[in-house]
């Protein structure tokens, strides 16, 4: 009897052990539609092209606002009008706004952006890490245009979440800036 109290008691604790699993590294796995752009023509003195998959949306006081709801975000677009001494406080203004996430951010890459055949310069700021924005970006014709942007997620920063989000909007932001043009009054 003892031998089949031992057997048992063996046979017992030898199926009660758990086996390992190794599961593999979860990936997020996320896919957004081929971008394709059309052109923009507002009230305002410029143009560009969005993504079609954006909703433009005119705000008073010259303000923009490209929603993408399929990704909860928006990029924030704003005209300003230079005067001759408000071009050095716009432009302090537009780097401030971008490196105020510096606290939370882990990097701030800057891009320079020059197109002098359609006079039109600015920068773009990669904002990488648990800030409030990714990216920002200003646009100006040094005379009488200036233009910030700045892109949104309605969600709790996780840059490890909406990575893959961000860079898609920040090919959008680039290409909002490649295609600006300043309307004929404008360039006067």
């Amino acid at each position: 009897m003892r031998i089949i109290l031992v057997l048992f008691l063996v046979v017992l604790f030898a199926s009660c052990e758990d086996e390992v699993k190794i599961k593999p590294k979860a990936q997020l796995s996320l896919e957004y539609p081929k971008p394709k752009y059309e052109d923009v023509r507002i009230s305002f003195p410029f143009r560009f092209q969005k993504n079609k998959i954006a909703a433009l949306q005119e705000k008073r006081n010259f303000g923009l606002n490209l929603q993408y709801p399929y990704m909860k975000a928006t990029i924030y677009m704003t005209y300003q009008n230079v005067t001759e001494t408000n071009l050095d406080s716009l432009l302090r203004d537009a780097q401030k706004l971008a490196y105020d996430h510096a606290v939370k951010a882990e990097s701030i890459p800057e891009q320079p952006f020059v197109n002098p055949e359609d006079n039109v310069y600015g920068m773009f700021y990669m904002i990488n890490g648990n800030a409030a924005t990714q990216a920002e970006f200003y646009l100006t014709d040094s005379i009488h245009n200036f233009i910030t942007g700045a892109l949104y997620f309605e969600v709790k920063p996780n840059f490890d979440s909406i990575y893959p989000a961000a860079v898609y909007l920040r090919r959008d932001m680039r290409r909002i800036m490649e295609t600006l043009r300043w309307n004929s009054k404008s360039e006067e």
